[in-house]
C-alpha cells in the first residue's frame, strides 16, 4: 500500500523552499507563477516586504502561508498564499484539491480566490464550496502559452527594439499604470510593491526613436521567463507593434538560455491569441481565477 500523501503547511518561506525549490523548478512553464513570487520573496522580502521570526515572510497585514504535500519525502503539490491575496497552487487532482479545501478550512482560513490551471481552480473551487459554504464565480479565464519555435512576423514594422533604462521610468510607469487600467487590474499605491517593478522592459520605438509598445518579462528562473505584459496604446494598434516587441523580448529571453518562455492571454481577444501563435507560442493549458463570497470558515 502507498503511504498516505500529507499536507506540510508553514510562514516560515525557508523551510518550504527547503522541500519544494526543486519540485517548482521541476515543471517551470506550468510553475511559473509560483516561481516568480517565490523568487520575489526570497531576493527582496526583507525590504519590499519585511520578514518576521524564523522568516516568515510578511506581506502587508501578517504572515504569508505555504504548503507542499508530501508522499514518502517526495513533493507532489505546493500552493502559497500571500495575505490579502487568494490560493495559488500548482496542479493537483480533484482528490488533492479536496483534501487541501478540507484543511484550510479545519485551520479557519479564509480566502478571496484561487488561481490556478482551470481544471484544478474549478476542483477546488468546488470543495472551498463543499467546505465552507463560499460561492465560487469565475472572474477571469487566461490562456498559458509556452514557446515552441521563435517565428518572428513578416513584415517586420520599420524601427528597432531598445532595452528600456533608468531614464524610461516615467514612461514604463505610465504604459504599466494604462495596461493595468485595461484589463481591470488595481495596482498598489507604491510602484516597488506592484508585480511590474522586478520586469525587464523593452520598447518598440520608430526610426525617429519614439517608443510605440512595450513588453516586459520576468528575470530567468529554473530555466523560465515570463513576458508580461506587452502594452500597446490604442491609437498605435494594428500596425504590428506589438508583435515586434514580443519577437524581440522572446529573442531576448532565449539568448539569456531560457527553455521556457512563457505568456499569459485573454481568450477573450482573438487578435492577440493569433499574434503569438503566429510567433510560434503553443497552449499549454487553460487558466482560471474563481472569487470567493458567501460563508467562511469559522
Amino acid at each position: 500500500m502507498r503511504p498516505a500523501a500529507d499536507w506540510h503547511i508553514t510562514e516560515d518561506l525557508d523551510d518550504f523552499l527547503s522541500g519544494a525549490d526543486d519540485f517548482l523548478r521541476s515543471r517551470p512553464a506550468l510553475h511559473t507563477m509560483q516561481l516568480t513570487v517565490m523568487e520575489r520573496l526570497r531576493t527582496h522580502g526583507s525590504a519590499r516586504y519585511g520578514y518576521g521570526t524564523a522568516g516568515s515572510a510578511q506581506y502587508g497585514d501578517g504572515a504569508a502561508l505555504f504548503g507542499r504535500l508530501e508522499r514518502a519525502g517526495e513533493v507532489e503539490a505546493t500552493f502559497h498564499r500571500l495575505p490579502s491575496r487568494g490560493l495559488a497552487p500548482t496542479p493537483l487532482t480533484p482528490e488533492q484539491a479536496d483534501g487541501l479545501a478540507a484543511r484550510l478550512a479545519a485551520l479557519g482560513h479564509s480566502l478571496p480566490y484561487v488561481t490556478a490551471d482551470q481544471n484544478t481552480a474549478t476542483a477546488f473551487a468546488e470543495a472551498w464550496q463543499r467546505h465552507t459554504g463560499a460561492t465560487p464565480t469565475l472572474r477571469a479565464p487566461l490562456h498559458l502559452y509556452r514557446l515552441g519555435t521563435l517565428t518572428p512576423q513578416e513584415p517586420v514594422p520599420e524601427g528597432q527594439g531598445r532595452f528600456a533604462g533608468p531614464e524610461d521610468h516615467e514612461q514604463v510607469v505610465h504604459w504599466c499604470h494604462e495596461f493595468a487600467a485595461a484589463v481591470d487590474e488595481l495596482l498598489p499605491d507604491s510602484w516597488a510593491d506592484t508585480r511590474f517593478a522586478d520586469k525587464h522592459f523593452t520598447f518598440w520605438e520608430t526610426p525617429d526613436g519614439t517608443p510605440v509598445s512595450i513588453a516586459g518579462s520576468t528575470s530567468k528562473i529554473g530555466g523560465m521567463i515570463r513576458v508580461d505584459p506587452v502594452y500597446t496604446p490604442a491609437h498605435l494598434r494594428g500596425r504590428g507593434y506589438a508583435g515586434a516587441v514580443t519577437a524581440e523580448v522572446t529573442r531576448a529571453a532565449l539568448a539569456k538560455g531560457a527553455t521556457d518562455v512563457v505568456l499569459f492571454t485573454d481568450p477573450g481577444n482573438p487578435t492577440s491569441n493569433a499574434l503569438y501563435r503566429r510567433l510560434g507560442y503553443v497552449l499549454i493549458t487553460d487558466w482560471a481565477v474563481y472569487d470567493f463570497s458567501g460563508p467562511t470558515p469559522e
